[in-house]
């Protein structure tokens, strides 16, 4: 023994206190934590995957007869049952990232305890099983919108930009949520009534074209809501996302750099308090 001590700790520098070089050499880490979470998700399941295609189908007729034939709420010039399913697979996969992401470290306490990685892998791993049930929604509105006689436009190619852009905001909420459940816990309950208070202040029922005024500005302060206009004009081609995104655009930024930065700063006492 030399007498020396060595620290081993992550290392600074990169976007945001991120160091990808970093995490890229440990890229398979967060790929085998993808696939375990897909495999306890679907594990001793009656439907298995199928429950992707059962929860945003059975959540979408709801909404159609609730708010399309009870309110009469429309779709922007589309067929409700294609407009709300568009919006429920978005926010399906969002929200299931952002609970993934939060829990994923107090989950594998004896992983962070016992040995070293860059604790940012866990909610990024967290927040790709989601893919999966995104596509098979997908497939779902594919077929709905055949039938309804719907049709994308060349918006369509920005469809993978967009949804890495889900990613991306979900996986910075998931880390501000994660950083903070590792030492609060009561974060674990009280996050799904926050997704859900979130969900209807996000239009995903409703057209954000039909609030105007300041209003309509506020509605823009919702990151998920330029995120799902996007959406709905790279898939169904619905009306193209007004200027008022661009503020969601800018709060969406803001919210990925400060959970990032929150998580980077505290990561280095998460073994202590997990």
């Amino acid at each position: 023994m030399s007498g020396r001590i060595y620290e081993v700790a992550p290392r600074r520098g990169g976007i945001v206190g991120v160091n990808f070089a970093e995490l890229w050499t440990y890229r398979d880490l967060a790929w085998l934590l993808a696939l375990r979470d897909i495999r306890l998700r679907y594990r001793q399941t009656l439907f298995g995957v199928a429950w992707a295609l059962l929860q945003p189908l059975a959540a979408t007729l709801v909404f159609y007869f609730v708010f399309s034939k009870t309110v009469g709420l429309t779709g922007d010039g589309l067929p409700y049952s294609v407009f709300a399913l568009s919006g429920v697979a978005l926010w399906g996969y969002f929200s299931s990232g952002v609970q993934g992401a939060a829990t994923s470290l107090v989950d594998d306490r004896e992983l962070l305890t016992r040995v070293w990685f860059p604790r940012l892998l866990a909610p990024l791993g967290a927040v790709v099983p989601g893919l999966l049930d995104l596509a098979v929604a997908l497939v779902a509105l594919a077929v709905l919108m055949a039938a309804e006689g719907v049709a994308p436009g060349l918006a369509l190619l920005t469809l993978p930009l967009c949804l890495a852009c889900a990613a991306l905001l979900a996986l910075g909420v998931g880390s501000l949520f994660c950083a903070v459940n590792i030492k609060y816990r009561d974060v674990k309950h009280t996050l799904p009534f926050a997704l859900q208070l979130w969900f209807f202040a996000t239009p995903i029922v409703f057209a954000s074209s039909l609030v105007h005024g300041t209003g309509r500005w506020l509605l823009a302060a919702n990151p998920v809501c330029g995120l799902v206009d996007w959406w709905r004009w790279a898939a169904i081609q619905a009306p193209a996302p007004p200027p008022e995104d661009l503020l969601s655009l800018a709060t969406g930024v803001v919210l990925v750099v400060v959970g990032l930065l929150y998580f980077r700063r505290v990561e280095g006492r998460f073994a202590d308090v997990v």
